[in-house]
């Protein structure tokens, strides 16, 4: 059956419409952040002065580096935890649907409903909050995305290669690490670079289990911040570099999740 070309025209008008929806104001955010004027809103043109602004503000370069450590330190302890788990629950199927609907859980619940419970159950163990309880945060909803990634690689695993292992005398660690790991460790990659992403844009959560001051303050946080008095070039170069390295790092997991799948 072939379509008619008002059809595909038609189908076609509506896949620009949807794309330049998406894409417009991202652009325009991008194009402003180089806007030379201090409008926000008017071109006045060309500059990368907003960007070396950045480079001097004591209080953006305290965030980043905040991000920086909670995304690192949260994402190695999600990935542990989280390729453990995809190898406890694969190995262990038969606990069925009620243990995935738990593991899976941090991915469904809304981001707020998630912070109110954190920061309920961190007040209740009288935690004081700063950037560690931000890490442990972060490593409850990473943790999820995480195991999703790596049982997507174990669902074609052989299993009847770690019972050879075992059999040729080599222990549950040898086997792992030269067995199970090397046939993994893509998905293991991709999951961790998933969970860096997310951890770095995440906000909400952030901002329910951090602490007073600058301290605990990251990136997402700051910018949030900083618009409350007003949207300037300043905030649109940040967004931009925010933006950047969340698509480069997203589009490395999605490549390595593709390459796994593939498998």
């Amino acid at each position: 059956m072939t379509s008619s070309p008002a059809r595909i025209f038609g189908l076609r008008t509506i896949l620009v419409l949807v794309f330049a929806f998406l894409y417009i104001p991202i652009a325009v955010l991008v194009a402003l952040s180089f806007n030379q004027g201090g409008l926000p809103t008017v071109w006045s043109g060309f500059s990368l002065k907003w960007y070396a602004s950045l480079a001097g503000n004591a209080a953006i370069l305290s965030a980043a580096l905040n991000t920086l450590l909670v995304a690192l330190v949260s994402t190695a302890i999600a990935t542990l935890l989280g390729t453990l788990l995809a190898i406890g629950v694969e190995m262990r199927r038969q606990y069925g649907r009620g243990l995935e609907a738990l593991i899976f859980a941090p991915m469904i619940i809304p981001d707020i409903v998630l912070a109110i419970a954190l920061l309920s159950f961190f007040s209740m163990l009288d935690f004081t909050l700063g950037l560690h309880t931000i890490i442990l945060a972060h490593v409850v909803f990473n943790l999820a995305f995480v195991c999703s990634v790596v049982r997507a690689r174990l669902k074609s695993f052989d299993w009847s290669i770690v019972e050879a292992s075992a059999d040729l005398g080599a222990s549950a660690l040898t086997t792992f690490r030269r067995v199970t790991l090397p046939v993994i460790l893509p998905a293991v990659v991709a999951g961790a670079l998933l969970a860096f992403t997310l951890s770095v844009d995440e906000f909400i959560i952030a901002f329910f289990t951090s602490g007073a001051g600058r301290a605990s303050t990251t990136l997402p946080m700051q910018i949030y911040s900083m618009i409350r008095f007003g949207i300037t070039p300043e905030i649109n170069a940040l967004a931009t570099i925010v933006m950047a390295v969340s698509i480069t790092v997203l589009t490395l997991s999605q490549r390595l999740n593709r390459g796994v799948i593939g498998q």
